[in-house]
């Protein structure tokens, strides 16, 4: 799997004080994602997003706002696919306590990685399944067609008996 190229923000540089916020507008280079063994990519690879962070008196929370435009293969014809997202994800990172809930995976000494961080909301914000079209037939059984444009009276198929069944047809029930 494509790693998510490294974004980082130095939290000692906003210069935040409890009770301050910043909010920061930034380009994040997203890396393809993959899902379903199929790969995903972003159009623009680097959205604009905005980043709001505010400390209080045991660490930080943050914001992050973004919308994205994902293109790839439709999980049911495999034609092509694209849906535009509004991503919106919130942390928090209190440094003086050690429950794990409440610190971010996300912080590491004063960086905050956001491109991983964007990355993974991407991934949580993405839909079960990615299609062309919410009512997508997908593709025939018996030969692989796609059955979104074929006429359902001109593409039947005889459906093969499994081997291992076919003794069951000569079976008669009285």
């Amino acid at each position: 799997m494509p790693r998510a190229p490294e974004t980082v923000v130095d939290l000692s540089r906003l210069n935040l004080h409890p009770g301050a916020g910043k909010r920061i507008e930034l380009p994040i280079e997203l890396a393809p994602f993959e899902l379903g063994g199929q790969t995903y990519v972003a159009d623009p690879s680097a959205p604009q997003m905005r980043l709001e962070a505010s400390r209080h008196s045991s660490g930080f929370a943050f914001k992050l706002n973004f919308t994205i435009h994902i293109e790839g293969p439709c999980m049911r014809c495999l034609e092509h696919a694209s849906l535009d997202l509004d991503v919106e994800a919130r942390e928090v990172d209190a440094r003086d306590t050690e429950d794990a809930e409440l610190r971010s995976p996300y912080i590491d000494e004063d960086e905050l990685d956001i491109g991983r961080w964007a990355h993974d909301a991407v991934m949580l914000a993405l839909p079960t399944q990615i299609l062309c079209r919410p009512d997508c037939l997908g593709l025939c059984h018996g030969c692989g067609e796609p059955l979104n444009d074929a006429d359902p009276k001109d593409h039947e198929h005889e459906k093969p008996i499994d081997e291992r069944w076919s003794a069951l047809k000569d079976l008669k029930l009285e």
